[in-house]
């Protein structure tokens, strides 16, 4: 019996004798309304410091979370080296005042002994470009896509003849279709990683092999051995500023690696 029924308890007989029963009824809704009020008061208390203590360990728990993010975040950094590009992107013949959606055809533009890539848009507007990578600098992914497309229709059932043709087309169908069983995936196994770069604007990564160049999409799983990626996380992924598109690519190489 609780405190307050008890000190109801105490009283005697002849202390409640000439009390109404309506008045020793009052005494003990009141004594009993205490009792529940002292009950509820604990309850409350009980869920309040509940409450507290599992604010405080989901607190904890972001606070381990944004550490953890943050210590992925560094190590992916140490992987990565900044080089602003400062290199000429490429020779107009056309000035470019805007850039058209698509590609419309492309040439190999002859200009004493040397030849460049002459890329065509829908409006007649022209860019050329010394080599490849040039073109990655400026082209957006759909810019990439089209030009791979244009390939195919040309060359659906023969090699390409012209020296600069057969380099664009061993540089683009191994990129957006690659077979374990080229040549070029081989050719990894026996020549070192020179560098390793991103091209932010078109999500391509390029692989310099003492062999030649590996062009390939960002978010795209290619047959690299091991030892290759991890010639190329030692190299660093060379970038002009850090991105999300560079910390994807790590993640998912270092990924790989750890699978294989």
């Amino acid at each position: 019996m609780c405190t307050y029924l008890k000190n109801m308890e105490r009283k005697k007989p002849k202390d409640l004798k000439n009390k109404s029963f309506d008045f020793i009824q009052k005494m003990f809704d009141r004594a009993f309304k205490r009792v529940n009020t002292f009950v509820d008061f604990i309850i409350d208390l009980v869920k309040c410091s509940s409450k507290r203590a599992g604010e405080e360990l989901e607190q904890e728990s972001t606070k381990k979370q944004k550490v953890d993010e943050d210590k992925d975040t560094a190590e992916l950094q140490s992987l990565m080296e900044v080089i602003p590009d400062e290199e000429e992107v490429a020779i107009d013949v056309v000035p470019l005042a805007t850039k058209p959606p698509t590609i419309f055809y492309w040439k190999i533009h002859k200009e004493g002994k040397k030849n460049y890539y002459q890329i065509v848009r829908a409006d007649g507007k022209s860019q050329m470009y010394r080599v490849f990578s040039l073109m990655l600098k400026s082209f957006s992914r759909e810019d990439l896509e089209y030009l791979y497309k244009l390939i195919k229709v040309k060359y659906k059932s023969t090699r390409p003849v012209e020296d600069l043709d057969l380099v664009l087309w061993s540089d683009l169908k191994p990129m957006f279709e690659p077979y374990v069983e080229d040549e070029i995936w081989k050719l990894q196994q026996r020549y070192k990683v020179l560098s390793w770069k991103l091209f932010d604007s078109c999500g391509v990564h390029c692989l310099s092999l003492q062999s030649g160049m590996i062009y390939m999409l960002v978010e795209k799983r290619y047959p690299l051995t091991p030892p290759t990626i991890t010639d190329m996380l030692n190299k660093k992924l060379q970038v002009d500023y850090f991105s999300e598109m560079a910390y994807q690519l790590l993640k998912l190489l270092t990924k790989q690696l750890k699978n294989q």
